[in-house]
């Protein structure tokens, strides 16, 4: 029997639902994860729910963690840690994986182990792998427990970039130029794979970006200018993922839209336009969390251009299979047509972050937001759907 159908106790229809945070993990985006955490939990409507902040370590422990959002800033430019926040240097968390249960236990060396009672709910705020990426799905799945956001499909289709775009292509959404280059072909013939590269510069022109093919918030991202800065291009990206993609410069405008799914289905939001950032060369990790560069939101477009890319925005999240929420990321060419970059299944939640923005403007408010996705996962089954 999966666990929604079980009969409530007097206790259970009295109480208030139970959400989880869980935040951190082993991804290399691991600090801005923290930092989204807090401004979530700062975000949560306590009179309506019991809050349970779960950080998951560097090296994959599930910790117990204070509830304290304001710990979870950046501060003098440096990203927090679940390991700064954790109750105890050694004590986990473990959320049962029958589905009849969704009992959370807290259990340290030596000590009996305390039940912290039952999960309703939970609101997975991790980025990148072992988190975005369907694992953390799967398990929520298999513990029968709703979570915020999309489901192993569509979670892994939004982590892995290359399937993204296939994905898409599929659809008949415009993507740019691009090739993948997998870890057995570039362990296998590294000049080959070279070459490849070679080639496709000279099909589309330098300059070209080497990016992770799994990972987020432009991390592991390198515009190289030319043949001279390819291998050390290369080897910043697989530090993140032995998969890379190569992605030719597509001259225009950055601009993305978010994407909420409401009662009668997924909305698209006012769009946002990401100005060039002078003191970078692209809209890097830096300066997205570190510099603090700004949108523009709404977008400077027409209306005509404003509802071709919040179509775009929703066929995009259809495509994929998603549930909950997404940005995508477009470039409005010089000829003025709309390509997709990427899309992200849990894009960030911090202050700056563009997603809440881009629905602030909508009307939505950040609370407003954080409200909705929680309601939206706890009507929504577990299972096949």
């Amino acid at each position: 029997m999966s666990s929604e159908n079980l009969p409530q106790s007097p206790e259970q229809q009295l109480r208030k639902p139970r959400v989880a945070v869980v935040f951190g993990g082993r991804s290399s985006e691991h600090g801005i994860s923290v930092v989204t955490a807090g401004a979530v939990l700062n975000a949560i409507d306590r009179t309506k729910y019991d809050v349970l902040p779960i950080g998951i370590t560097t090296d994959g422990r599930w910790a117990l963690t204070a509830d304290e959002p304001e710990r979870m800033a950046i501060t003098d430019s440096k990203m927090p840690e679940v390991a700064q926040l954790a109750e105890s240097a050694e004590g986990a968390v473990v959320l049962s994986v029958d589905p009849g249960s969704r009992e959370v236990v807290y259990s340290e060396p030596g000590s009996v182990p305390k039940a912290l009672g039952e999960v309703d709910v939970v609101f997975p705020v991790l980025h990148g792998p072992y988190g975005e990426d369907g694992t953390l799905q799967g398990l929520l799945e298999l513990s029968g427990v709703p979570y915020v956001g999309a489901g192993v499909l569509a979670s892994a289709v939004g982590q892995d970039k290359e399937y993204m775009k296939r994905i898409f292509i599929s659809f008949g959404l415009p993507v740019g130029p691009y090739l993948v280059v997998r870890p057995r072909e570039w362990d296998n013939d590294p000049s080959g794979a070279r070459k490849r590269i070679v080639d496709f510069a000279g099909e589309h022109g330098w300059p070209l970006f080497i990016k992770p093919a799994r990972a987020g918030s432009s991390i592991g991202i390198t515009k190289v200018d030319d043949l001279s800065g390819l291998d050390e291009a290369i080897e910043e990206a697989r530090r993140h993922d032995p998969k890379f993609l190569v992605e030719s410069l597509l001259r225009g405008r950055e601009i993305e839209c978010g994407v909420l799914e409401f009662e009668d289905g997924p909305r698209a939001s006012v769009p946002a336009e990401i100005p060039p950032v002078t003191s970078h060369d692209f809209y890097d990790f830096e300066a997205k969390y570190i510099d603090s560069a700004s949108g523009i939101v709404p977008a400077p477009l027409t209306e005509e251009q404003t509802a071709e890319v919040q179509r775009l925005a929703v066929e995009a999240f259809e495509a994929t299979s998603c549930e909950g929420l997404v940005r995508a990321d477009f470039f409005l060419t010089e000829d003025g047509t709309f390509v997709i970059n990427e899309i992200n299944t849990l894009p960030g939640f911090t202050p700056i972050s563009m997603y809440p923005r881009m629905w602030q403007e909508s009307g939505v408010s950040y609370q407003e937001l954080v409200d909705r996705l929680i309601q939206a996962a706890l009507s929504r089954p577990t299972g096949l759907r």
